[in-house]
């Protein structure tokens, strides 16, 4: 999940913004009181393990729905449909291999799969290619700041991208506010001076404006998770979100996630869980507890979670990776994307609830300040 690589595919705003189905607000809902009633304490917990584990099983299981076609250099393949999903398997799984414990089979998992991503962009060849035809274009640039925030570079791609990104062009290319920080932390990943100030540009977004509540959104929605995992560096750096947003998150999140599920919109309640798994500080028990054990009875024995809609009960195998036993219950494109986020979000609850503030750097993560140019 790059940042062009983490909007859309189905029911979420692409890269040229166009909106996904709202949720409905959540009428019944009130500032930080918890989701769908009473939050029984250790909910959380009693799900997420297993969870994680059938999420990620699906998607090891279905990696080759994830392969690049032959024509993927061709400027008519459409690159929402090829290479943002492959970048999106390389950001959740780095970052899920990096929240969880070596030696487990989850660290195992995705430490696997963030390798077959590599081997798809031939260690970084097709980036390079790709970058080369399109200098400016912001999407090789992200795929690959993924892949180096994992320690995984490929020197002429760098070499070739390290002279483009410190041209006036680069710093001044025009886009979206929260777009804007998913560059300025795919920067900060391949370790190259930042074009601008995040803190300038979070003050722009949405989030960083405290916007009214009651205006949340599919589009706002996703444009707030989004400002929130290039913020923290995909919830591996929680210090980076200022005290007056964390507040405001931890006041309106049970809110929002009522209205999401509500709505049925289960791909934006996984985002928001790893929202509030990305906080500073103590986890926000009372959303994990009232949300995870919704979201876990949503997910498809196979593993899968459906992005939106009333998701299918039949009964499956429960070993995923006997996948030709188990007929699909969603399309590939409709239940992808949403799988990912559940691992990814599943990955830092856990994280943040057995350890609370040891969420650890990734390998070539960068903590602190980052200087930019002027």
């Amino acid at each position: 999940m790059t940042t062009t690589a983490t909007q859309g595919p189905q029911g979420r705003p692409d890269p040229g913004g166009h909106p996904g189905v709202p949720p409905r607000p959540a009428a019944h809902a009130h500032p930080g009181q918890a989701p769908r009633g009473h939050a029984s304490p250790g909910a959380a917990l009693a799900v997420l393990p297993h969870v994680l584990r059938t999420a990620l099983a699906w998607t090891d299981a279905h990696r080759a729905e994830f392969a690049l076609p032959d024509d993927v250099l061709d400027p008519r393949t459409q690159v929402n449909a090829t290479l943002k999903p492959l970048g999106e398997l390389a950001q959740l799984c780095s970052t899920v291999r990096a929240a969880t414990a070596p030696g487990t089979p989850e660290h195992e998992v995705a430490g696997d799969l963030v390798t077959y991503a590599w081997e798809q962009v031939a260690q970084g060849a097709l980036l390079l290619e790709l970058l080369r035809a399109e200098p400016f274009a912001a999407y090789p640039y992200e795929i690959y700041a993924a892949f180096a925030g994992y320690g995984l570079r490929h020197e002429g791609f760098e070499a070739l991208a390290r002279p483009l990104t410190a041209t006036r062009a680069w710093a001044h290319t025009e886009q979206h506010a929260n777009r804007q920080l998913g560059l300025i932390n795919s920067e900060r990943r391949v370790g190259v001076l930042t074009h601008t100030d995040a803190g300038a540009v979070l003050s722009r977004t949405w989030l960083g404006g405290l916007s009214e509540p009651w205006t949340f959104e599919g589009p706002s929605g996703y444009a707030l998770t989004h400002t929130v995992f290039h913020l923290t560096d995909w919830g591996r750096m929680p210090d980076r979100v200022p005290e007056k947003t964390d507040a405001y998150l931890r006041t309106w999140l049970p809110a929002w996630a009522d209205g999401c599920l509500e709505s049925g919109q289960w791909d934006l309640t996984g985002e928001l869980l790893a929202v509030g798994a990305s906080l500073p500080g103590p986890p926000p028990l009372e959303l994990l507890d009232a949300v995870w054990p919704v979201l876990a009875d949503v997910q498809h024995a196979t593993g899968c979670v459906p992005e939106t809609g009333v998701p299918v009960r039949e009964d499956a195998p429960t070993d995923v990776r006997g996948h030709e036993d188990a007929p699909d219950p969603y399309p590939f494109i409709d239940c992808y994307h949403s799988t990912l986020v559940t691992a990814f979000a599943a990955a830092l609850s856990l994280r943040s609830l057995r350890s609370p503030s040891s969420l650890t750097d990734g390998p070539g993560s960068r903590s602190g300040r980052e200087r930019h140019t002027p």
